[in-house]
């Protein structure tokens, strides 16, 4: 897993990831599930090229759908990580 693309999927722009952005220099990224904190600091210093001071990471379990029968399916498994740059640092996301 050393290829930044693989490891960082998408960034998730929501209200409160962008008062996260303004407030703490922090942005929320959707990142694969194996992936570790060295590895996400890594690609994102690597894409971005910017400095990374701490990563935090949640796991979140896919919700299940379709409940009425036996064969009831889900939705995926997916992995969130929160990125705070160093002073001074900053993403253009726009």
């Amino acid at each position: 897993m050393k290829d930044p693309h693989s490891v960082i999927q998408s960034i998730r722009l929501s209200e409160k990831a962008t008062r996260l952005g303004e407030t703490n220099n922090e942005y929320v990224f959707l990142v694969n599930p194996q992936a570790n904190k060295l590895e996400i600091k890594r690609a994102v210093e690597a894409h971005f090229g910017k400095k990374v001071e701490a990563v935090r990471t949640a796991n979140f379990f896919g919700k299940a759908r379709r409940e009425r029968r036996a064969d009831a399916g889900r939705t995926n498994h997916w992995k969130k990580a929160v990125v705070r740059l160093k002073e001074g640092e900053s993403l253009d996301l726009v």
